[in-house]
């Protein structure tokens, strides 16, 4: 009896030139069509979540060809089991997003330049797309003189109530780390150049502007200069203030005094919340860990 390989070369042995040839141009003919497939759908880039990520800068197309590439994208995406499909379009290509809110896509968030779209593909489980970042993140300080007993308040020139005396501070701007943009806000407000040494307490609340939740952190900083420049655009007053008037100050906010009681209660035991530097364990990126700490303290003594 032959064995399965030999009898397997009997018959291809038999096979004819032309035989041999229809078999060549198959398989030239299934290569081809597996290309075409691949100029007629979009590639984008996977991700770890089993998703694809098109950018119409990187695959751009034009609209008359756009509904043909997106239906036999998606198509082939569903045959390969993806789970969401997310479209980040510039203002170029911005006339795809019809096009694509009609094919099941829903709006993820927006850029001044991009805007994300994204549909949930799979039919075995629960979409569980995040939603896009609803917190906002800014910080004020107290600027302390110790031998004065003195902080850095301010009035804000554009007010929506009536004018009070403020802790100078502002909005993080992106990729910024909380102790610098506490650095940063100071010298554009007041021009006075102070270091970060800890954060003191926050307020977290929710409805803040675009209907977002804010996180509000009070830094404890030190001046390094003295003399105060103010932004004229932003700021209408800036002085020092003794730190027990401004905790009872007429002029400042119920919740900014709380923030100076804090303050005067985080001199007297001397702890607060401080920063290391650490690494993000899949992106390898640098985080800040805050912790609540005396040890600032006892290394600032050191110095």
């Amino acid at each position: 009896m032959l064995n399965t390989s030999t009898s397997l070369f009997l018959r291809l042995s038999k096979l004819s030139t032309k035989h041999i040839v229809i078999l060549k141009d198959s398989r030239i003919c299934l290569t081809t069509i597996s290309n075409r497939m691949v100029d007629i759908t979009f590639k984008g880039h996977g991700d770890r979540y089993d998703g694809i990520t098109v950018d119409s800068d990187v695959e751009p197309c034009q609209l008359p060809a756009f509904l043909k590439r997106l239906q036999a994208s998606l198509e082939q995406w569903k045959k390969e089991k993806k789970r969401t499909i997310w479209f980040r379009i510039s203002l170029p290509y911005a006339s795809w997003i019809p096009i694509l809110t009609e094919n099941g896509f829903k709006f993820h968030n927006a850029r001044e330049h991009h805007v994300t779209l994204y549909r949930w593909l799979s039919d075995d489980e629960f979409c569980n797309v995040p939603p896009y970042a609803h917190t906002l993140l800014g910080v004020g300080a107290f600027v302390y003189r110790e031998n004065t007993n003195e902080v850095l308040v301010i009035k804000e020139r554009h007010s929506p109530i009536v004018t009070l005396w403020k802790l100078p501070g502002g909005y993080l701007e992106p990729g910024e780390n909380i102790s610098d943009a506490a650095v940063r806000e100071i010298l554009e407000e007041t021009g006075i150049q102070a270091e970060f040494k800890s954060l003191v307490t926050f307020r977290h609340g929710h409805k803040y502007a675009f209907g977002c939740s804010d996180i509000y952190m009070i830094a404890y900083m030190v001046p390094q200069t003295f003399e105060i420049q103010k932004c004229n655009q932003e700021i209408s007053e800036c002085i020092w203030m003794k730190l027990n008037e401004y905790a009872e100050h007429p002029e400042v906010h119920e919740n900014n005094k709380e923030f100076a009681r804090h303050f005067i209660d985080f001199l007297n035991h001397r702890k607060s919340i401080v920063v290391s530097y650490e690494r993000h364990p899949l992106s390898k990126e640098p985080i800040c860990v805050y912790s609540i700490s005396t040890a600032f303290f006892r290394w600032s003594e050191s110095q």
